[in-house]
């Protein structure tokens, strides 16, 4: 049985795990965007309508620089007449032109907030959406995913990933639209007022994409190597506080501080670099751009004295170039967000397309069955090629208790495996009152099943919560009289608060032993005709193992139980004794007839009492 755990947290705390890392590259980028976009079919009118005002914020804000430069031209050419003695400036004029000025720049900001709500609404959705297929596919994979792949990984797609894809189709989304139309409308704007002006500036536009281009390219290695050295520290820094109490009894705490120390620099590294190399884009950026206002004063400057264009045309160009080159460069960042994006929407879409358990339905109420089962010539292996269960046949009558013993490897979690139904055996079958496991449905042959694993988990929830988990409908009263049957009821009276004391993530605030005890009582509760029991009294001490063994034997009256026992003194008292090796059973029956045959199991109980 794969072991419950008592934490729940990644294996790097909250850094960014082992999901997608900054400049990672998808591996086929348009598969991958159509996918996005069918996933984004369901909001097509919300996007629609952020395109919509996403461009229209932009056009009012293009359109602004041009009207203003006829506030200019007029105060210009007023100024002008009235040093020449043949007129004044026309304020009312002026002043009508800044009101449309501004009445444009009013719009395009409703229009920037409208389209920025509409996007973040749709971006949260989707994230939504995402979180609520990924947490009900998993309910519905096969258990051999969870048994090849991390939960780290698990936990990364469905927190970093969906984070990333959350915060880059955000900005993402809007800034290609925004850019784009800036891009266009500027240029549109500049070839009105002056063709060759234009023309000296879109010289420009190269310089600008392989200087972005070159920063792009080694700030990205950078970053990379920075999250993942963080990944390594945020690990290193889980893994020593979990373990603090070995490092010390070990006294390798010096060992530890340089270790973290060696780490830490390796960040601090990557870190400057890749911030300073980044931090390089502005300047450069500027540079670039001063030298395009340089060359448009000049211009500029030469037409206006020819009379080809205005002074306020000039002012307006200038604040056009300025408006020109910074879409470029954000489109160059986009370009890099929308690569990051993707990385983390495969990793996404290939969970959500892993095969998943057949979707089986019965007509049988397996509640109704004799509790009778058949092993019958199980054969079955992870690798096909290399069974762990070559030939197992076994005959359990309803009621008895069945221990299953043997040395690690035999394949004694893998039966309890095949008899849950996590896995499907691949020669043979295991049938429940003559009826084969595969005609009812996973959901129900599982629920048939109460389970006391010997690694526990808890949930960061009360007491009386943990327990109530077996039966989520039982009330207080069968809570604690479920407590009590499992001599859990004496030491939840001395915690603080009792029944309602909160259980932390870890369960580190209550020892192991009592976190043994819960799992019992939760089991105890949950009233299940059949059980499995893993080492379930492993982890106390002799005298709650007596007291714990008792309220087993209550628990276990009149259920099938299977036990998986390695302290043979636990397991006197089956009515039937499986001994497994090397994946068939080499020996069945009681404990005292197998110490009479002198085989196996006798040489397995003599080893650890010859002493």
């Amino acid at each position: 049985m794969s072991k419950e755990r008592t934490t729940r947290r990644p294996p790097h705390g909250h850094g960014p795990g082992p999901g997608m890392m900054p400049g990672e590259k998808a591996k086929d980028f348009k598969g991958t965007m159509r996918k996005l976009l069918h996933y984004l079919g369901a909001y097509k009118i919300a996007l629609l309508f952020v395109a919509v005002f996403a461009i229209g914020s932009t056009v009012f804000n293009i359109v602004g620089p041009k009207v203003m430069s006829t506030a200019t031209t007029e105060l210009f050419n007023g100024l002008v007449a009235k040093i020449a003695g043949t007129g004044g400036i026309n304020f009312d004029t002026i002043g009508i032109i800044l009101l449309a000025t501004l009445g444009l720049y009013l719009l395009s900001a409703l229009c920037s907030f409208v389209q920025s709500w509409l996007m973040s609404n749709v971006s949260q959705r989707t994230c939504y959406r995402l979180r609520q297929d990924i947490a009900a596919k998993i309910n519905r994979m096969p258990y051999g995913y969870f048994d090849s792949t991390s939960t780290g990984d698990t936990l990364s797609r469905i927190t970093n990933d969906v984070d990333t894809l959350g915060q880059s189709l955000n900005q993402g989304v809007t800034q290609i639209i925004t850019s784009a139309t800036t891009v266009v409308g500027v240029l549109i704007m500049m070839l009105s007022i002056n063709p060759l002006m234009t023309l000296i500036t879109l010289l420009i536009v190269p310089v600008s994409l392989v200087l972005v281009n070159v920063v792009v390219k080694h700030s990205q290695k950078y970053f990379r190597e920075q999250q993942n050295t963080l990944g390594e520290i945020n690990g290193l820094v889980e893994e020593t506080f979990s373990g603090h109490a070995v490092v010390r009894a070990f006294n390798q705490e010096e060992a530890t501080i340089q270790r973290f120390k060696e780490t830490n620099n390796r960040l601090y590294e990557s870190g400057w670099k890749a911030q300073f190399v980044s931090g390089l884009m502005p300047p450069i950026m500027n540079f670039v751009g001063n030298l395009g206002y340089v060359a448009v004063a000049v211009v500029g400057s030469i037409f206006a004295v020819q009379g080809i264009i205005t002074v306020g045309d000039i002012q307006a160009f200038i604040q056009y170039v300025k408006n020109f080159t910074q879409p470029i460069t954000q489109l160059a960042q986009v370009a890099n967000t929308l690569q990051q994006m993707a990385a983390a929407l495969e990793r996404i879409f290939a969970l959500l397309e892993e095969p998943e358990e057949d979707a089986q339905t019965s007509s049988l109420d397996i509640a109704q069955v004799p509790g009778d089962l058949s092993f019958d010539h199980v054969r079955f292996g992870y690798n096909p090629e290399a069974p762990v269960i070559h030939n197992f046949s076994a005959q359990v009558r309803e009621g008895q208790t069945v221990a299953l013993v043997g040395p690690t490897g035999a394949g004694k979690t893998t039966m309890v495996k095949l008899l849950m139904r996590f896995y499907d055996v691949q020669d043979g079958s295991i049938s429940l009152g003559g009826h084969d496991l595969r005609e009812f449905s996973r959901a129900d042959v599982r629920s048939q099943f109460g389970m006391v694993l010997q690694d526990t988990w808890l949930t960061n929830a009360t007491v009386r919560d943990n327990i109530r988990y077996g039966r989520l409908d039982a009330t207080d009263a069968e809570v604690e009289e479920a407590a009590k049957r499992a001599f859990a009821h004496h030491f939840i009276t001395t915690l603080p608060g009792g029944y309602d004391f909160v259980i932390n993530e870890d369960a580190s605030n209550i020892s192991q032993g009592q976190r043994q005890l819960l799992t019992i009582a939760r089991a105890v509760l949950a009233d299940r005709r059949m059980l499995i029991l893993d080492e379930a009294t492993s982890s106390v001490d002799t005298r709650t193992e007596q007291r714990i063994q008792q309220a087993m034997d209550n628990l276990m009256a009149n259920r099938t139980s299977f036990v998986i026992a390695h302290r043979l003194s636990t397991i006197r008292n089956a009515n039937l004794i499986l001994v497994i090796r090397e994946g068939d059973i080499v020996e069945q029956g009681t404990h005292d007839q197998l110490l009479a045959q002198q085989g196996f199991y006798a040489q397995l109980y003599e080893s650890q009492f010859e002493e």
